[in-house]
């Protein structure tokens, strides 16, 4: 980009912004907010408070939910081990789930209703 368009494309960027900062100077809303801020400056001012100051005032006991997200942790349930026991084998086998290589195999030979009978209590 030549010096010459970017200097044209820095000056439209500076008029877009100029006419933007004059609707907000327009804005009914942020002049009271200017207002406020201005008027609880003076006050800070006047009694030698910090912005930290009115906050200890406004809320001295913040609770942890208020500094963290409102929204609530979710935990899981931890699983419970289940252990099967082949009664033609003998062999036991221990998971949490019912991912287990072996005791997919087993449902896979035997049947699911079959294995999950060989839950132990």
């Amino acid at each position: 980009m030549s010096r010459l368009a970017e200097f044209r494309a820095a000056e439209k960027a500076l008029q877009e912004q100029l006419k933007q900062l004059e609707s907000l100077k327009n804005d009914a809303g942020l002049k009271k907010e200017i207002e406020f801020e201005e008027k609880l400056q003076g006050l800070m001012k006047t009694y030698g408070k910090s912005l930290r100051d009115i906050v200890a005032i406004l809320d001295p006991n913040p609770s942890k939910a208020s500094l963290q997200s409102s929204k609530p942790i979710k935990t899981r349930r931890a699983r419970v081990v289940k252990v099967y026991q082949n009664p033609h084998t003998g062999e036991l086998i221990e998971t949490k789930g019912g991912n287990h290589r072996g005791l997919k195999a087993w449902k896979e030979q035997y049947g699911a209703a079959t294995v999950d009978s060989w839950l132990r209590g």
